[in-house]
This record gives C-alpha cells, structure tokens and sequence, in this order.
C-alpha cells in the first residue's frame, strides 16, 4: 500500500495565515465551532473507495472551515475543488453530526508535539466542534489529490479496509456508504463513479458492488434504460475480447 506523502512545516499557511496565527486568531476568519467534511467516493478496481488524509498516526477526511463571509455550500464547494481540481463534481449534503463530547484536541496536540510547534490548550479548534458532512461521487482517473496545508499523505481506501480514522469519521463515512445505497434506488448519479463512456456491464458491476449484492444483468439493464437517461453510442467497444458491449453515456441534456 503506497500512500503519496508531503513534508509537514512549521511554516504552514491556512488561506494566507501561517500555522501560528491561523490557530490565535482563526476566529477572526472563520467560523467558530463549525465545520465541513467531505466524503469523496471514487470507484477502481471494482471496488467502492473513499479519500482520506493523514495527520499523526491516524487518518481523516478532507474538511475544512467555513470563512465569515462565505455560505456553507461555497465553502464545501471550495474545500473538494482544492481537493479534486474537478470543475463540477457531484456534491450532496450527508448530515450534521455534532456529539457532545466532539471535539480534536488530543489529535491536535498530537500532531503539534510531532511538529514541534508549542502547544496551547486554549486554541479554537480545540473546542466543541461541529461538522456539517457532505459526500462528493467522482471519477478517480480525473481527480488529482495532493497533500494539503496540515496533512501528510493522502490515499484511496477501499470501504471494506478503512483504516484507524480521527474521532467519529469512520461513523461519517460508513453513513455516506449507506446514504448511496439509498440514493441510487430513488436517482440516476452512479455514473458520476465512471468515465464519460461505459458499458452497461459496468454499470451494473458499480451498482453490485454498491449495493453489495449481486443484480440480475438483464433485468437491471432494461431498468436502466427505461429511465431514459442514457444514450447507446454507434461505435461499439473494441479492447474486450468476444462479444463487445455497446457503449453509453449520459444524455447531453441531462448536463444542461
């Protein structure tokens, strides 16, 4: 398992703040006791993953805060652009979770001493914090991460082999998991989880292994494209061996 690292700084910068001042005075700049998290889904290797980030020795989703002057959808929007670098990704809102007892301030200190950076017990974000989630469906081939301000590396988890995960993110992500299983019974945004053209082989393998479990091919099919949605394309796929799938996408109108 190879996770892409960075180097963490003392001279890290929080939206033009460096470190020090981003945890003095971040209240000047965003709002207290309020943040965003983003379950950002992707599928590979026939396999439901989710994006993740380390600090310390435990690993947490992408988030951020939300600035004084901007609404929570702009902020959300923001944070998984940074994220991503996709112009217009799938984005929906999860939940609000807020535990009386939620709050990082172990995993900060943690992450403080590692740095070397004096620690303070007063810092805002030590404080009862809580998250509005939002879950993001992306096709990874498009999505170019990095290591961002304060994290150490980031990596793509399989849903079935989550790692040791800050506070209750593990709960928020198993919860977007569920979410989608949902989601895709009432409305057509799997296909956000592939390329522009796909088979409806592969639509149906996305689908099983969403919903885990396995789906009649025929019959899936037809429901498919009952909805209307999806448009057959002429050419037909021609690296499979045998029989070639037609190929699909979705309908331009369904963009505009």
């Amino acid at each position: 398992m190879k996770f892409i690292c960075g180097k963490m700084s003392q001279s890290i910068i929080f939206a033009g703040m460096e470190l020090k001042e981003f945890f003095e005075h971040g209240t000047d700049y965003y709002l207290p006791h309020l943040s965003i998290d983003l379950v950002i889904i992707g599928y590979q290797d026939n396999r439901l993953k989710c994006l993740l980030l380390k600090i310390g020795e435990k690993w947490l989703l992408p988030g951020g805060y939300i600035q004084t002057d901007e609404s929570v959808d702009d902020a959300a929007t923001k944070i998984l652009m940074n994220r991503t670098h996709l112009e217009d990704p799938y984005l929906k809102f999860l939940s609000v979770f807020g535990d009386k007892d939620r709050q990082f301030s172990n995993e900060w200190k943690e992450y403080f001493e590692k740095a070397g950076i004096p620690w303070n017990e007063e810092y805002w974000t030590n404080k009862r914090f809580i998250t509005l989630a939002f879950y993001s469906l992306v096709d990874i081939n498009k999505t170019h991460p990095e290591v961002g301000e304060y994290d150490e590396a980031f990596f793509w988890f399989s849903f079935d082999e989550l790692p040791e995960m800050w506070m209750d993110h593990k709960s928020i992500v198993l919860e977007a998991r569920n979410r989608l299983k949902q989601d895709i019974k009432h409305e057509q945004i799997s296909y956000n989880l592939l390329s522009n053209y796909f088979t409806m082989p592969e639509l149906n393998q996305l689908h099983q292994a969403i919903l885990e479990k396995k789906l009649d091919r025929s019959r899936f099919q037809k429901k498919m494209l009952a909805s209307g949605m999806f448009e057959r394309l002429p050419k037909l796929q021609k690296e499979t061996p045998g029989r070639n799938p037609y190929q699909y996408r979705v309908k331009k109108e369904e963009f505009e």
